[in-house]
């Protein structure tokens, strides 16, 4: 009888724990596509022609998945959009006739994981719409995002955890059930080690601490020097929202020096009173630093007016000038070459790519890492200027297998964009 209910126990105990590796592998689906990833992605490679909630040069992007009946030929589609129009797909010719037949701009380099990254991201960001603003914190400084971006993986560590100490338990009545079994038919078993003291146990927690551990440590070491999402607070309040944002400001009237220079440039004050020699008193939305602190919008250009020496009543400068001093947030180490003409000029890059949705800012933070990787992979999606460019009269190769029909772009990287002596001399 005992026999059969440890075999009954056991086969339950195995069902148990396919439950929990199935449950484990569909968190671990669900987990799969990255949003935040999808971000960084969307920016580089398709913030340029799409928005997702308005029409810019291409459709909307909300509830694109939705549009198509299948999603592997919405996949094909960004991977090769000519693929997709040659097999007579109904849908994707009403598209390209309705953007008068211009062409959707092909992504090979691209990898299925990465347009999963993207819709999710465009999903979130739909979603996030249609349920409506979040609730404002103090002041109006909206919170939660960085919790959301967090909160699946938390999630799934949490559940991950749960379940492993459901088999843990399980396992320990297994042994005592086959003990109780052995006992009753008089067969001599020893006593079961508790599971503290059992040398496989203790070995294997050993092992996934030094896993963990291992894998936060590298990931601490890769960040080091990294400044992700800084966002110091500077001497005078200054709203991207509001100057490129709202005013539509371009941001070459402030940065010349991003199409003629190696470096962008902080604009001088003189640039400044431009404007403001006239303006004089904020009139716009109200303004709120990241805490949710009020800002006085008119207090932060008499600010401006006390480093420059500017008389608002007289209307003249009436005292010495000081510069203002200004905390940088984007900086490269010193031994990477960055030119921004070369990007803005010759690369036709949007501010954005790097500096993220700039004109949303009114406190600006980095947005991209900036690291080794985050710009070689631009390098490998990117693609160039290619036809009729004199530059790259050279590459003999590409250009026929342009003609025919072989590759239809060439990227950054096929042209030496990856090799180490283009960033480090």
């Amino acid at each position: 009888m005992y026999r059969r209910v440890s075999i009954r126990m056991r086969k339950h105990f195995v069902s148990v724990l396919v439950l929990c590796v199935g449950m484990i592998a569909s968190f671990s689906a669900r987990a799969a596509a990255d949003p935040s990833k999808g971000k960084t992605l969307f920016q580089q490679n398709c913030a340029s022609c799409h928005n997702v909630h308005k029409k810019l040069t291409g459709p909307a992007l909300a509830g694109v998945e939705e549009r198509w009946v299948d999603k592997k030929l919405l996949h094909q589609w960004i991977h090769n959009s000519a693929s997709v129009l040659a097999s007579g797909d109904a849908y994707a010719n009403a598209l390209f006739n309705e953007y008068n037949k211009t062409p959707m701009t092909q992504f090979p380099a691209l990898s299925d994981g990465d347009i999963d990254d993207i819709l999710a991201y465009i999903g979130k960001e739909a979603t996030a719409v249609a349920a409506g603003p979040a609730t404002p914190a103090a002041g109006g400084a909206t919170t939660g995002t960085a919790e959301e971006e967090g909160g699946n993986g938390l999630l799934f560590g949490i559940i991950t955890l749960i379940l492993a100490v459901v088999a843990l338990i399980l396992m320990q009545i297994n042994s005592n059930l086959n003990k109780l079994a052995a006992d009753k038919e008089g067969i001599a078993t020893p006593e079961p080690v508790p599971f503290y003291k059992n040398k496989a146990y203790i070995a294997l927690a050993i092992l996934l601490l030094f896993i963990v551990g291992g894998y936060f440590t590298i990931n601490g070491a890769i960040g080091l020097g990294r400044q992700k999402d800084y966002m110091p607070e500077q001497p005078i309040f200054y709203s991207h929202k509001v100057h490129a944002g709202i005013n539509q400001i371009n941001c070459l009237y402030c940065h010349a020096g991003a199409e003629k220079s190696k470096h962008a440039m902080i604009p001088s004050e003189n640039i400044c009173m431009n404007c403001h020699k006239v303006i004089n008193e904020y009139s716009g939305p109200t303004l709120y630093t990241a805490e949710g602190k009020k800002v006085n919008g008119t207090a932060e250009i008499q600010k401006l007016y006390d480093h420059v020496g500017w008389d608002v009543t007289a209307k003249e400068y009436t005292k010495p000038g000081k510069p203002i001093e200004w905390t940088r947030i984007h900086n490269l180490p010193d031994h990477v070459y960055f030119n921004h003409s070369q990007h803005v000029v010759a690369g036709k890059q949007q501010c954005q790519t790097c500096h993220g949705a700039i004109t949303e800012m009114d406190e600006v933070h980095q947005f991209a890492e900036l690291s080794m990787g985050w710009c070689v992979n631009c390098h490998r999606t990117t693609k160039v200027q290619f036809a009729d460019n004199k530059y790259y009269s050279i590459f003999e190769k590409f250009h026929e297998q342009v003609k025919n029909h072989e590759i239809d772009s060439v990227t950054v990287e096929m042209v030496g964009g990856t090799e180490c002596q283009k960033c480090h001399y």
